[in-house]
C-alpha cells in the first residue's frame, strides 16, 4: 500500500459516516437558517475534517510500530474519530447556545 493511502485510509473508510453525520449536523435544527448559520455550519464541518486529518497524521507518526504494522492505522482511526466527534459536538453546542440567545 502506498504511504499516502496508508496515512489517509481512515478518512477513506470514515468518509460515508462523516457524510451522514455532516448532513445531520447541517439539517438539525431546521430553523433558524440564515447566512450566519450557513457560514457557521460550513466552518464547523471544515474544522472537523481538518482536525480529523491533522490528528490521524499525528497518530500515525507517533504510533509505536513494535506492536505490529496495523497499530498505526488502529491508533490513527481511533484518535481521528474521537477528534472529529469532539469538534463537531462542540460546534453543535456552540451553535445551539448561539441560536438560543439570538431567538
Amino acid at each position: 500500500m502506498s504511504p499516502a493511502v496508508a496515512q489517509n485510509l481512515a478518512l477513506l473508510l470514515f468518509l460515508p459516516w462523516f457524510l451522514i453525520l455532516g448532513v445531520l449536523f447541517w439539517v438539525y435544527p431546521r430553523q433558524p437558517r440564515g447566512a450566519r448559520r450557513v457560514v457557521f455550519d460550513l466552518v464547523s464541518l471544515a474544522a472537523s475534517v481538518i482536525a480529523f486529518l491533522l490528528s490521524i497524521h499525528w497518530a500515525h507518526a507517533v504510533a509505536d510500530r513494535d506492536h505490529g504494522s496495523m497499530w498505526a492505522q488502529i491508533l490513527a482511526t481511533a484518535v481521528g474519530y474521537g477528534v472529529f466527534l469532539a469538534v463537531l459536538g462542540a460546534a453543535f453546542a456552540l451553535r445551539t447556545r448561539a441560536l438560543r440567545s439570538r431567538g
